[in-house]
C-alpha cells in the first residue's frame, strides 16, 4: 500500500522535511499548515519541489472549527475555507483535512453540522478537492468515529468523506468490539487514515496527543487490528503517519523518517496485509564485544572475574574469553577510535543467519561491511539505532560455518563454572529509545517487556526490557540523563548469570575485582521491606549484593563491578521464575557509580 508521513513527525524546514520523506521511501506526505506558513517557498515551488522527489500531497491539514455553528461564523469558515482550497489547487493537493470543531460557539446539532458540512464540500468540489472529517478525541461534540460518520452519511456528499485516525479511537479506550462499528463505513467513504501509537498513559488526551504520540509498534494501542477493521471495508488509500512528538521534533529528520517507514512495514505484516521475512528469532547470545584501545585494564578485570582467554582471532588483535557458556571478545584493533572500553557489538545465535540478515535488509536495518580475508568465516551483521553492531551467529554447529573458526585456540582451557550471559544493558542516546524498541521488536523478533520509569538522582532514569522465550536473549534499553548531561558516552553492561551469588562475589572479591560500593541505608531498607533467614541480610550488606523479590516470591540477587572505561558487569542470580531485572535497585547503582565517578582519579 501507498505510504505517507506527515510534515509534523519530522525535525527542520519544510524542505528538509520533504527531502527526508522520500530518502527514507515514502510515497506521499501530509504538508501540515504550518509547515507551509513557515516556508520560504511559493505552493508551486513547493509542489514542485515535492513531485522532483518523487512524492504526492496527499493531505493537506488541518481546516478547524468549521461545523455546527451560528450562520455568520460559517459564512466566515467558508471565506477561509475558499482561500485554503485555492492554495491546495496551488499545491497540487486534492485532500484537506476538517477537524471535529472544539469551539465554544460549536452546537450539538448534527443536522445542522451535516447541512454546513455539505456546504464546504461544494465549495471543495469546485476547486477537485475532497473534504475528510476527522473526530477529535476531545471534540466539543463529536469525539468518536462513529459520530463523525453519522454526519457525514446524513450530509451525502460525493465530496465528503471521513477521515480515521488511530490515536483518536484507541486514545478512548475502544474495546475490540467498539471497533467493529468501522466495517459499516463504506471503504470508498474513508477519504484518509491517519496511523499513530502511544504509551499508554493516564493524563489529558489533549496533552497526550500533542506531546507523546510514536509509531506503531513503539506505544500499547492496537494499531494493526484497527488497521485490519479499516482494510475489511476496501479502503485503498495510503497508510499516513500523523505523529507528535517532543523528541521526534528535535531528532534527525532522515532517520526519524526511516524509523517511520519502518513502523510502516512491520504494521503491514502484522496486520495480514504485505508479508515480510520471517523473524528468526534468537535463541542466545553468541558473545558481547568490547572495543578499547587499552585491553589490559579489562583483561584484569575479566581474569579477576574468572574469564579465561582462550583464543586469539587468525587475523585481527580479537582475544576471546570464555566461563563456562559465557563468551566475551575484547578487539584492540580500533586505536584512533575509540579511547576507551565499550560495548560495541553483540553476537546473537540464530538457526539461520541468512534468513536473519533477510529479514533485517527487509526491514531498512543498515548492513555493515566487515572487512574480511578470504580465511574469514563470513558473517552478516547490521547496525542497531545507537551504533551496535549486530552480528548474526551460528556457534558450533556442523551445517553452518561457525565464527569460532576464526579463532586460534591458546593452551589455556576456560573454567568450568555455571556462567552464561543473562542479559545485555544497552544505554540509548535521548532521541534512539523509541527507535531502537522498535529496532529489536521487529527486526530481532524480540517481544518488549512494559516501560520502567523510575527517579534517577540526577535526572529520570526509562528503562525497556526486551526478550524472545524464557531461555533466549534478555536485552535491556536504558535512557539514563547523566552521561549525556556531563558530555560523556554512557555506560554499558555485561549481566552473567550465576548459580551461587555468595560464593561467587567472595571468589571475585579474592581475585582483586573491584565491585561497586552499596550504601547501608539500602540494606536497612530491605530490612524493613523484606523478612531473610538469619545471617542472610547480613551477607547482602558485607558484599555489597543487592536483592528484590516479587509477587509470586521469585527472587533476585546481583551485584555490580566498578566500571572500566563505558563498561561494567553485573552478576545475577534468579530464583523461582523471578522475570525482572531489579529495576528498584537501579537508582542504586545509578547513585553509586555517580560517586565512583567522582571519585575515580584524574589523569
Amino acid at each position: 500500500m501507498r505510504k505517507s508521513i506527515a510534515t509534523v513527525c519530522l525535525s527542520g524546514t519544510l524542505t528538509e522535511k520533504l527531502t527526508a520523506a522520500a530518502r527514507a521511501g515514502f510515497d506521499g506526505v501530509e504538508i501540515f499548515e504550518n509547515d507551509l506558513l513557515a516556508s520560504p517557498l511559493t505552493p508551486e515551488e513547493i509542489a514542485a519541489r515535492t513531485a522532483d522527489l518523487g512524492l504526492r500531497i496527499d493531505l493537506y491539514q488541518p481546516m478547524r472549527d468549521i461545523e455546527a455553528v451560528p450562520e455568520e461564523i460559517f459564512a466566515r469558515n467558508l471565506r477561509r475555507a475558499r482561500h485554503k482550497f485555492e492554495l491546495m489547487r496551488r499545491l497540487g493537493a486534492d485532500t484537506v483535512l476538517v477537524c471535529s470543531s472544539v469551539a465554544a460557539q460549536a452546537v450539538d446539532d448534527d443536522a445542522l453540522a451535516a447541512e454546513q458540512l455539505s456546504r464546504l464540500a461544494d465549495q471543495a468540489g469546485e476547486f477537485g478537492i475532497r473534504v475528510a472529517y476527522e473526530a477529535l478525541a476531545w471534540g466539543r461534540h463529536v469525539s468518536t468515529y462513529d459520530h463523525a460518520w453519522r454526519i457525514v452519511e446524513a450530509a451525502d456528499h460525493p465530496a465528503l468523506g471521513t477521515c480515521l485516525d488511530s490515536f483518536h479511537i484507541l486514545s478512548r479506550g475502544s474495546a475490540p468490539e467498539d471497533l467493529e462499528g468501522i466495517a459499516d463505513i463504506p471503504g470508498d467513504k474513508i477519504f484518509f487514515l491517519q496511523l499513530a501509537d502511544a504509551p499508554l498513559m493516564a493524563m489529558d488526551v489533549l496533552q497526550w496527543s500533542r506531546h507523546y504520540r510514536c509509531f506503531p509498534g513503539q506505544g500499547g494501542f492496537d494499531v494493526a487490528g484497527l488497521l485490519r477493521h479499516v482494510l475489511s471495508t476496501g479502503y485503498d488509500g495510503p497508510l499516513s503517519l500523523e505523529v507528535f512528538n517532543d523528541v521526534f521534533r528535535q531528532a534527525d529528520a532522515g532517520r526519524t523518517a526511516l524509523d517511520g517507514l519502518r513502523s510502516l512495514l512491520a504494521l503491514e505484516e502484522n496486520a495480514g496485509v504485505s508479508p515480510l521475512p520471517a523473524p528468526v528469532i534468537p535463541s542466545g547470545v553468541a558473545f558481547a564485544e568490547l572495543a578499547t584501545s587499552d585491553p589490559e585494564p579489562v583483561g584484569e578485570l575479566l581474569t579477576a572475574l574468572g574469564f579465561t582467554r582462550t583464543a586469539r582471532h587468525h587475523g585481527k588483535p580479537v582475544d576471546l574469553w570464555e566461563q563456562g557458556e559465557a563468551r566475551v571478545l575484547v578487539n584492540a584493533g580500533t586505536a584512533g577510535r575509540r579511547t576507551d572500553t565499550a560495548l560495541a557489538a553483540v553476537g546473537l545465535e540464530t538457526a539461520d543467519p541468512a534468513a536473519s540478515a533477510r529479514r533485517a535488509e527487509a526491514l531498512l536495518a543498515p548492513a555493515l561491511p566487515r572487512r574480511r580475508t578470504a580465511r574469514d568465516v563470513p558473517l552478516e551483521s547490521i547496525a542497531a539505532p545507537d551504533g551496535t553492531e549486530v552480528l548474526f551467529c551460528a556457534t558450533g554447529r556442523p551445517e553452518l560455518p561457525s565464527w569460532t573458526d576464526d579463532f586460534a585456540r591458546t593452551a589455556e582451557s576456560p573454567t568450568a563454572a555455571a556462567v552464561a550471559i543473562d542479559h545485555l544493558a544497552l544505554t540509548q542516546p535521548w532521541d534512539h529509545f523509541d527507535e531502537s524498541v522498535l529496532f529489536h521488536r521487529t527486526v530481532l523478533g524480540l517481544n518488549p517487556h512494559d516501560t520502567v520509569e523510575l527517579a534517577d538522582p540526577y535526572g529520570l532514569f526509562r528503562s525497556r526490557a526486551l526478550s524472545a522465550t524464557s531461555d533466549g536473549p534478555r536485552l535491556v534499553l536504558n535512557l539514563a540523563p547523566t552521561a549525556e548531561q556531563d558530555g560523556e558516552t554512557p555506560a554499558r553492561h555485561v549481566a552473567f548469570a550465576v548459580e551461587d551469588i555468595v560464593a561467587t562475589v567472595r571468589r571475585v572479591q579474592e581475585a582483586g575485582a573491584r565491585l561497586l560500593r552499596v550504601p547501608a541505608n539500602y540494606h536497612d531498607d530491605l530490612e524493613a521491606r523484606f523478612e531473610f533467614a538469619d545471617g542472610e541480610l547480613e551477607t547482602y550488606r558485607e558484599l555489597g549484593i543487592l536483592y528484590d523479590r516479587d509477587e509470586r516470591g521469585g527472587e533476585f540477587r546481583h551485584c555490580y563491578t566498578e566500571t572500566v572505561g563505558h563498561v561494567f558487569f553485573e552478576f545475577v542470580q534468579r530464583s523461582g521464575g523471578y522475570p525482572g531485572f531489579g529495576a528498584a535497585n537501579a537508582p542504586i547503582r545509578l547513585a553509586a557509580q555517580r560517586r565512583q565517578e567522582f571519585v575515580k582519579p584524574r589523569h
